[in-house]
């Protein structure tokens, strides 16, 4: 965990100036919730068989023994608030969030045990349409930050139904090479074996790779609704990737999931991700909604703007006044 310095902030502004900014040219208003929330909420919203519930999550009781967690991430935290307020009743929204995330995982560059993210939802809007919106909002952001060299990448995890059918066959398909998988792997083939394609272990890139995917189970509403993401993007000339082993990390994602990696700051790391999560709201106790977001990570945007030397320097002195006698002192002051 970091300190942010005074020669620091600058670019913490000023990437944050320009997110505000494009955000509210899209109507998009910004919310603000606790940083501590029931440790219940994370475990039903991510899922408990993921790397952040298992072995993440900075969890403790608190003096009435109701257990809670440090937010490790934004979305689970902002359907609660806006499923106790109701903002969700019968409506539309587009909102948005900053602050500290809080996850204990092996610290790399831009990638903290406290870090900090800006995350943006949407609720109730089921096209396509919302999701490309959101896609292209972020592409507009890198050009207003002055960055480049951004690759998009794009997949889609169909419906629930559709999945539970591909399941089956990545559960045979693994189960038939059960002594080439690594110890995490082995653990998820019952549980969610989906999580194996999201591996990062490169003993396994060879195995993953030859794994069948998902596209071949896709009905026809899943296959057009990714199909006229993709026509937008392309009329819009925004250039991505279909990467079908873009899984993400979280359990709640269905249909659209995308990122957007870099390798300005060495190995290739991910800066901006999220999807559609249309059944969250309801598994969180309101009524079946649509849903679809994302969260850019605040210590990599800045990374990258140091790299490329795109944001303001710290401001520097353009004069002195000096003060001579007491009277002067205190007219100065004035």
């Amino acid at each position: 965990m970091h300190d942010l310095l005074p020669e620091q902030s600058p670019r913490w502004q000023f990437l944050e100036s320009r997110v505000r900014d494009v955000l509210a040219r899209y109507g998009y208003q910004e919310m603000r919730m606790p940083i501590v929330e029931s440790t219940d909420l994370f475990k039903r919203s991510i899922g408990e068989v993921t790397d952040i519930v298992e072995k993440e999550m900075y969890t403790f009781d608190d003096r009435n023994g109701d257990s809670l967690t440090l937010r490790p991430e934004g979305t689970a935290g902002c359907v609660r608030a806006a499923l106790e307020h109701g903002l969700l009743h019968n409506q539309t929204q587009r909102v948005w969030y900053q602050g500290p995330m809080f996850r204990h995982e092996r610290p790399q560059k831009g990638r903290y045990r406290q870090f900090h993210q800006i995350g943006v939802e949407t609720f109730g809007m089921a096209g396509p349409d919302i999701d490309a919106e959101l896609i292209l909002m972020t592409a507009r952001l890198w050009q207003e930050l002055g960055i480049q060299g951004l690759e998009l990448q794009l997949n889609t995890l169909g419906s629930s139904e559709e999945r539970a059918r591909y399941r089956e066959e990545l559960v045979a398909y693994f189960s038939g090479h059960a002594d080439r998988l690594d110890e995490d792997s082995r653990r998820r083939l019952d549980s969610n074996p989906l999580r194996i394609l999201d591996s990062k272990n490169p003993d396994m890139a060879e195995l993953i790779s030859a794994a069948p995917t998902l596209d071949a189970y896709l009905g026809e509403e899943s296959s057009e609704h990714f199909a006229a993401i993709c026509r937008i993007l392309d009329q819009a000339g925004v250039a991505y990737v279909v990467n079908p082993r873009l899984v993400r990390g979280l359990d709640y994602y269905s249909r659209t999931v995308f990122e957007w990696v870099t390798d300005l700051l060495g190995a290739q790391g991910t800066v901006c991700a999220g999807g559609r999560f249309d059944a969250l709201v309801h598994q969180l106790g309101g009524r079946p909604m649509p849903a679809a977001g994302y969260a850019m990570g605040v210590e990599r945007l800045v990374a990258i703007l140091e790299e490329l030397d795109s944001a303001p320097l710290p401001p520097r002195v353009d004069a002195y006044l000096v003060l001579v006698g007491e009277q002067a002192q205190l007219a100065g002051l004035v």
